[in-house]
């Protein structure tokens, strides 16, 4: 059976849970090699590349705090020395706080650096060490996941919408500045159904009966979506939304 990822090398961070596990695993049942990055989600990522070669797959776990760069710059190397190369990289590792919108002096220094030093430092870490890689493959391209919270400004806190309208913008500047070599797009989920809404499944099925699909999203539908940008050959810049209509 074809394997349209066959042969190739994606780079996944926080590819162990949620959104980023679901990529991992699409991508390597695809014939890809994925390199599972996380930075404290270690049992999560270990157990999702030993499901990964079970099936008979590609995949090592990486240990990488993405805000820290010289972190980044190793575990590219890691990839490259194990794989001999990057032909993907996606993008997916983020964090955020729960805070009322309406108390701006909840908002502490500390916060807005948390959140965008992963966020959206991180993701330019990753791609500007990973940008020698990509350009030296054919049909190489970056995926970044953003949110509808960059585009309503709503979500978990003030912070993290601003930083995924960050992660948006990046996505653009990036497409052209490393146009024509690699593709950078962006999926911006709404809600999704992971960890984060234990104990909130209440709320989640409220959410549901609002939205014109009648269902958030899993982490395989945004799965299948970043795989269609990661093989789109005419795309690069594009923002494209995994909301089930949450936004219309």
């Amino acid at each position: 059976m074809h394997k349209e990822f066959q042969g190739k090398t994606a780079i996944i961070t926080g590819g162990g849970t949620g959104i980023g596990r679901a990529i991992s695993i699409m991508l390597a049942k695809q014939g890809a090699a994925v390199a599972v990055i996380y930075s404290q989600s270690e049992l999560e990522a270990l157990e999702t590349t030993e499901s990964i070669i079970r099936d008979g797959g590609q995949a090592i776990a990486i240990k990488a705090d993405v805000a820290d760069e010289s972190a980044v710059k190793a575990m590219i190397n890691t990839v490259v020395e194990k794989f001999n190369g990057i032909d993907y990289l996606v993008n997916n590792a983020g964090t955020t706080r729960q805070l009322q919108f309406e108390d701006l002096e909840a908002i502490s220094d500390d916060i807005w650096d948390a959140i965008i030093d992963v966020n959206v430092k991180g993701t330019f870490h990753c791609c500007r060490h990973a940008a020698p890689y990509l350009k030296a493959k054919a049909g190489s391209a970056i995926v970044n996941v953003g949110s509808i919270a960059g585009e309503t400004g709503l979500g978990s806190s003030i912070p993290y919408a601003v930083s995924k309208s960050a992660v948006h913008g990046l996505t653009k500047s990036l497409a052209r500045a490393l146009a024509p070599s690699v593709r950078v797009n962006c999926v911006a989920p709404g809600a999704v159904e992971t960890r984060w809404w234990k104990g909130r499944e209440e709320k989640m099925q409220t959410l549901c009966t609002h939205l014109p699909l009648e269902r958030i999203a899993t982490p395989e539908d945004v799965a299948e979506v970043t795989l269609m940008l990661l093989k789109a050959e005419a795309m690069t810049g594009q923002i494209i939304k995994v909301e089930c209509g949450q936004t219309l």
